[in-house]
């Protein structure tokens, strides 16, 4: 899969053997669409746990530390590694924590980023876009 940074989309790879789900990112008025194998979700699920694991210590959200994070939260701090991978270009890590969303939250078609240094204004979103 490759980027392209100055439109701010996910050039779909040319060809795969599977079924692609999607996950849109909205940020900067920008819609990145990434696609993420379906397989990934029962694959990653063991570094999904780990995750979570990490995550069961409480996480700083701003300015407020909170102990037991919801699944909402989870995908917060998710939606913050996502655009610090979008910031270094790091493909990989975009599509294993858009994978990550799509596991933790079924039925979430985008994650709305806040880059206004508040990880509690992101927002995921489970049907349409609007």
């Amino acid at each position: 899969m490759r980027y392209n940074r100055a439109s701010f989309q996910l050039i779909k790879p040319v060809k795969f053997q599977g079924v692609l789900m999607l996950l849109n990112v909205l940020i900067s008025g920008r819609t990145i669409p990434v696609d993420v194998p379906d397989m990934m979700l029962t694959e990653a699920q063991e570094f999904f746990k780990k995750m979570d694991k990490d995550m069961d210590k409480g996480w700083q959200m701003s300015r407020s530390w909170v102990d037991n994070l919801n699944a909402e939260q989870r995908c917060q701090v998710v939606g913050d590694k996502i655009l610090t991978a979008i910031e270094t270009e790091n493909k990989q890590l975009i599509v294993m924590m858009s994978a990550y969303v799509l596991y933790k939250v079924p039925g979430s078609t985008a994650i709305r980023i806040s880059e206004d240094g508040d990880i509690n204004e992101t927002e995921i979103i489970i049907g349409g876009l609007n």
